[in-house]
């Protein structure tokens, strides 16, 4: 593992989408120790709301939640113009084999699995920013 600056994401806009209050604040935590800005919702139709409103640099958003679902709202930001260029990393605590290709093939750009950690979820989450190019050169690392 290697160092990451405390400023790297500052100033990014970070929706977290998920039913689970643990996971909403460990992932609100370390991305604002991180110097994002980030926007929490505890389900896919509220978490529209919040992207529409705030525009996110990119959203992570649980698979099985109640309302509408990760499925339900990454099917909705693909099927809408001014939301399906957003990139989207899925979050699930069933990590079963297939799982990834299922979420790309969706829309998601990659997935975590849960739960999340203090001593993983930055590192997790980097090694998955630098694959989306928009992404990578704003990191700068």
């Amino acid at each position: 593992m290697f160092a990451l600056p405390k400023d790297l994401l500052k100033g990014w806009d970070i929706v977290v989408v998920d039913d689970e209050d643990d996971s909403l604040l460990v992932a609100q935590l370390i991305l604002n120790e991180y110097g994002a800005n980030t926007c929490t919702a505890l389900n896919g139709a509220e978490g529209l709301a919040v992207i529409r409103a705030v525009k996110p640099r990119f959203i992570i958003s649980d698979l099985s939640m109640p309302v509408l679902d990760g499925w339900g709202l990454i099917d909705v930001m693909q099927n809408d113009p001014s939301l399906k260029d957003i990139p989207a990393i899925a979050l699930t605590a069933h990590a079963m084999v297939g799982d990834r290709e299922r979420a790309v093939a969706a829309g998601f750009h990659n997935y975590l699995t849960k739960p999340l950690t203090v001593e993983t979820f930055i590192q997790d989450l980097v090694s998955l920013l630098v694959d989306i190019p928009a992404l990578a050169e704003a990191l700068n690392i």
